[in-house]
């Protein structure tokens, strides 16, 4: 395998270590908010690395806005929250334009998707017709209105959380709309340990009020652009469509993997090898993301569903018998 075949160099620059160290100060930022929960944290970064968007998923009082904020708190953009309701409209997340009596005219009035980092709160107790409203600002980057498109800024970066789909007042987000996220994350319950922790650090304030911006917008731009010139060989390529393309063909699954996936556990093994200080992609790394980033695109069909199969072990049992590169 030659790190240097694709015409980029190593990764070895001055700038691009400086880069580096920014994410990890994020990442310090976001361990001393959540207590424990590092591998998940390293998620995030990666997530944010690979300009792809976040779903947090767990039950209620886990941590999962306070993750969300700490990562926002920790970028010096513009942030906005928007808090998912069974009221809440499609314009009231994208904006809307709106009648000027003065000229006769409408104005566009842009919505809080016109951030940098959009915190979309329990995502999922608000309509499928709201919710539907996020896949052409996930994706591309835009609002359409009136036949008009209204460019986001860059970078643009959402954190969704959501309950448990069996939870009161809850909508299952559509297959469309899970696809669009980058990676998944499950934050679960804290070791007693860092529960302790969690308990003395909100003793007089939250940790939350002492966090600073410790990357700009411009930072984040150039780790994303450095993370595109980490080399991947075509064999690991080929695992990674290997692996997706066996979904396709499982007797458990309604709908496999689509080339969004592929394409997603791309980019995100390269912001994994880019963040470990590597200018080139391992196995190891496709392996690690397999999970987080592919089994919440699986839709299990209605007997394998109620067999109590998970899609997280059907991406288990294809990282088990499909031949890893060497």
């Amino acid at each position: 395998m030659n790190p240097t075949q694709n015409g980029h160099q190593p990764i070895t620059t001055s700038s691009s270590n400086a880069a580096r160290e920014s994410l990890r100060l994020v990442e310090a930022n976001l361990q001393s908010v959540i207590k424990g929960k590092n591998a998940e944290t390293e998620l995030l970064l990666v997530a944010l690395a690979s300009a792809g968007h976040v779903l947090l998923e767990d039950a209620p009082g886990t941590g999962k806005t306070t993750l969300a904020k700490a990562l926002a708190r920790s970028i010096g953009g513009e942030f906005r929250r928007v808090q998912f309701t069974p009221d809440l409209l499609p314009a009231d997340i994208t904006g809307s334009s709106f009648y000027n009596p003065a000229d006769g005219s409408f104005e566009f009035r842009p919505g809080p998707v016109f951030a940098n980092v959009l915190l979309a709160d329990e995502i999922n107790r608000t309509s499928p017709r709201t919710q539907s409203a996020l896949l052409e600002v996930m994706s591309e980057n835009q609002v359409t209105t009136d036949g008009r498109r209204h460019a986001l800024r860059a970078p643009f970066f959402v954190v969704a959380t959501q309950n448990p789909s069996d939870y009161a007042g809850t909508y299952p987000l559509p297959e469309a709309q899970l696809d669009r996220f980058m990676v998944r994350v499950s934050l679960g319950y804290p070791d007693e340990a860092s529960e302790l922790d969690i308990l003395y650090s909100q003793n007089d304030h939250h940790p939350l009020d002492d966090l600073l911006p410790v990357v700009s917008v411009e930072d984040v731009l150039a780790i994303q652009d450095a993370v595109k010139h980490v080399h991947i060989d075509r064999t690991i390529g080929d695992y990674i469509v290997r692996l997706t393309h066996q979904t396709r063909g499982d007797s458990r699954l309604r709908v496999g993997l689509s080339p969004r996936g592929s394409l997603a556990l791309y980019r995100t093994s390269q912001a994994r090898a880019w963040l470990a200080g590597r200018a080139f992609v391992l196995p190891e790394d496709v392996r690690a993301l397999a999970v987080p980033v592919l089994a919440h695109r699986l839709i299990l069909d209605t007997k394998a569903r109620y067999g109590g199969a998970q899609s997280s072990d059907v991406i288990n049992e294809l990282l088990e018998s499909v031949a890893v590169p060497r």
